[in-house]
């Protein structure tokens, strides 16, 4: 199974680097250079190439050439896998989504608050 041309182990590798995910969130805001990106950093601008070579790998990003740079940008689409397979786990979300919830909730101890959560407990 493929997901838009780019190998799933190959999407999920390219966002399990925090930095990979960093480039991602700021693709997604607009288009940057090599140079922007790197100005976002305090990486060189070699390591910014590899992990873009990454995401391109991926089909995350794709560049076009402008005068004398490339220009990135995000392509979500190979994500798409990724949510549906997260969606699968949805059910151990709270139901107020706040988080992750696997196993049973902890039980919270009752403080100052008495049943008819009138009175304060002595």
């Amino acid at each position: 199974m493929l997901i838009s041309g780019a190998k799933p182990d190959r999407v999920y590798r390219a966002i399990a680097d925090p930095t990979r995910r960093a480039i991602l969130d700021l693709l997604a805001d607009s288009e940057r250079s090599v140079k922007e990106l790197t100005a976002a950093f305090s990486i060189s601008q070699p390591a910014i190439s590899q992990h873009l070579l990454e995401l391109r790998s991926a089909k995350l990003v794709v560049a076009r050439r402008a005068h004398r740079e490339n220009r990135y940008r995000l392509t979500a689409e190979p994500l798409g896998r990724v949510f549906a397979w997260l969606d699968k786990y949805r059910h151990l979300v709270d139901p107020a989504g706040h988080h992750w919830a696997i196993g049973p909730a902890p039980k919270r101890e009752k403080t100052w608050l008495s049943k008819d959560r009138n009175h304060r407990r002595e």
